[in-house]
């Protein structure tokens, strides 16, 4: 009999900021919502709230933009120093238009404007950046929540919110994970027809960031969830092999 996915919003976690531990409000969002993490749960964590408690902080008054950015912000009605804080943080600028720089980051991402977010944060003049290494953030977590508990096995998915081509809307991907194999490899297994499958292999860290978007909201003050009843083996993978490699994009 197939275990039910459960999933559990952390509605008890406090506001965040630099050197907050992640690990101890999570916790006790736990032991206050009478929940106990159990052998195999995943926690998933909003990029947000891990980029505030590393300091990934920037205050846009502290900030000189380049030439570059000025003439950005100018033709697209942008702040320059929002802008500025985009092109520090933008390996490779894959695409401009629309007010919108899709960017390839240092970290080896393409998404919007390098990641770098203006929403949730105390005031318009604060952005937040990506974690340098958020498979490292995610293990970093992992093992601090195995020493605090008697818990031996758990995943941690550290998510952001993204756009995708072709479709309309966002979803969470997995920018960070640890504890599991983020992707499920079915090649060379057979379908229920007998038929070999050479391609299919599924991104199962995506699709339970976007399963946990459906309790987080984007305004509900939900930065973590506890989901339970997904059976995975545990592994050391973490999510960078969810980035395709140059030789296999067809679109860069």
């Amino acid at each position: 009999m197939t275990t039910p996915l459960q999933i559990f919003p952390l509605t008890h976690i406090g506001e965040i900021t630099k050197n907050s531990s992640l690990t101890d409000e999570i916790l006790s969002s736990l032991q206050t919502q009478q929940l106990t993490l159990q052998d195999l749960d995943i926690l998933v964590i909003t990029q947000k709230i891990v980029s505030k408690a590393e300091g990934r902080i920037i205050h846009l008054d502290d900030v000189i933009p380049s030439t570059f950015a000025k003439e950005i912000a100018q033709k697209h009605g942008k702040n320059p120093a929002h802008i500025e804080c985009i092109l520090r943080e933008t390996k490779r600028i894959v695409r401009m238009d629309h007010g919108v720089i899709i960017s390839e980051t240092h970290q080896g991402f393409i998404c919007a404007n390098a990641g770098v977010d203006e929403s949730n944060v105390a005031d318009n003049k604060t952005v937040t950046l990506l974690p340098i290494n958020p498979d490292a953030s995610a293990k970093n977590i992992h093992d601090a929540v195995i020493k605090m508990t008697k818990v031996k096995n758990i995943g941690i998915i550290i998510s952001d919110t993204w756009g995708r081509p072709w479709r309309e809307g966002q979803v969470n991907f997995a920018i960070g994970s640890y504890g599991f194999t983020p992707l499920n490899d079915y090649r060379g297994k057979k379908d229920t027809y007998g038929y070999t499958l050479k391609v299919s292999s599924i991104a199962i860290a995506d699709e339970l960031a976007s399963a946990a978007e459906l309790v987080m909201g984007k305004t509900d003050n939900i930065p973590a969830v506890l989901i339970r009843g997904y059976s995975f083996t545990p592994s050391a993978k973490n999510a960078k092999d969810l980035l395709r490699k140059h030789a296999l994009d067809l679109f860069r």
